[in-house]
């Protein structure tokens, strides 16, 4: 069953005024639980908009949206339990970092859901490790600490709700490359613990072919295409037609292939490239093999 889904969601701001604009353009779409999917359109594609719509911060203009098997806009009155149910966590989320200590902090969303102090102190505690932080830094005030390290406890105040979908707006969005790898490194490992859907906003390519399992791409308020990683990287000309660009690994292989190489795979990571080149080398070297 889909975890996510929608049936002809629209969304259209300044409806009735000169200003309308409409951000989200009947899509229809279905995510199963447990994949982690990156998101991925220019900017006023929609992406963010749509985001939007799965955890109630939006109200769809029409169209309907279905979290794990139930509607969300049929009942106003779960809007509170679907919050807790599907996490979101926007883009330089340390700015709402407000609390005396970073135990606090985190601890608010699992008061808010009504959980026993010792369930929440489990909870801090358990995530806390999964997003890499010193539980020293529990007494200490998030403004003490360092611009990875307060992100990494706003990610945490959200992950320690539990939420059975996790979405997250460029989590990496101005930290340097060593702190970006840090930050998806730890979302990765906790999708793999978890196995929670995980929902990974961005706008740079290598970043979501790297962690994403499948790919859900908006153009111009519509949903252009959600399909397997390799499959979205397969259509680079579409893709760069719509203003994306596709990692460079990818150019530099489609052009390999341009030039006669006998490569017959879609390359999106380095990894995979890497071990590709050696076993054409090999192959060459080695012709009988």
């Amino acid at each position: 069953m889909a975890i996510i889904k929608t049936e002809n969601l629209t969304y259209v701001y300044g409806e009735g005024t000169p200003f309308r604009k409409v951000a989200v353009d009947d899509v229809n779409l279905e995510i199963e639980e447990g994949e982690m999917v990156g998101v991925i359109g220019h900017t006023g594609s929609g992406k963010s908009t749509l985001i939007q719509h799965f955890n109630g911060l939006l109200q769809a203009t029409s169209g309907k949206i279905f979290i794990d098997g139930e509607e969300l806009t049929k009942d106003k009155g779960k809007l509170r339990d679907v919050r807790f149910k599907v996490g979101l966590v926007f883009q330089y989320p340390e700015y709402q970092l407000f609390e005396e200590t970073c135990y606090k902090d985190i601890a608010f969303g699992p008061k808010n859901m009504g959980l026993s102090d010792e369930e929440i102190d489990k909870r801090i505690r358990e995530t806390v490790k999964l997003v890499g932080l010193d539980e020293k830094l529990l007494d200490k005030s998030p403004f003490e600490l360092s611009g990875g390290q307060k992100r990494r406890v706003a990610i945490a105040g959200v992950m320690a709700m539990n939420p059975k979908i996790l979405i997250l707006d460029e989590p990496a969005s101005g930290l340097d490359p060593k702190g970006r790898d840090k930050i998806l490194g730890l979302i990765k490992e906790y999708h793999q613990e978890k196995k929670n859907t995980v929902m990974l906003v961005s706008h740079s390519m290598e970043d979501v072919a790297k962690n994403a399992s499948k790919i859900l791409v908006m153009n111009k308020a519509k949903l252009f295409c959600y399909d397997d990683t390799e499959k979205v990287f397969h259509r680079a000309d579409e893709l760069t037609e719509m203003g994306l660009a596709v990692p460079q690994i990818t150019r530099v292989f489609n052009r390999l292939k341009a030039m006669g190489v006998d490569i017959n795979d879609d390359v999106y990571t380095v990894k995979y490239g890497t071990r590709l080149l050696l076993d054409i080398l090999n192959k060459k070297q080695h012709p009988d093999l």
